[in-house]
């Protein structure tokens, strides 16, 4: 078992929260001495405290610079397209 207090600020991991479920994208926004604020990417962005001793099953991999700008060129054309498809 892993905790939030393992990931750094400013970072994007891909993470499986508990046993079974499905990945998860996030990004560490800020740090406070106890908590962490977290970006948890889906169909849209989602903002959560987590304290830092709560628990991860699995860090699978802290993504470089170059495989999030990737994902995010990916994620913002899907997010548009979204958004295209409700004006209409």
């Amino acid at each position: 078992m892993y905790s939030y207090a393992l990931l750094e600020c400013g970072c994007h991991y891909l993470i499986q929260e508990k046993e079974n479920e499905a990945l998860q994208l996030i990004k560490v926004a800020v740090e406070s001495d106890l908590c962490m604020y977290v970006i948890k990417y889906g169909e849209t962005a989602e903002y959560e405290w987590r304290k830092k001793t709560d628990s991860i099953h699995e860090i699978l991999e802290l993504l470089s610079d170059q495989k999030v700008a990737e994902w995010e060129s990916v994620y913002n054309d899907n997010q548009d397209a979204y958004y295209e498809e409700d004006e209409e």
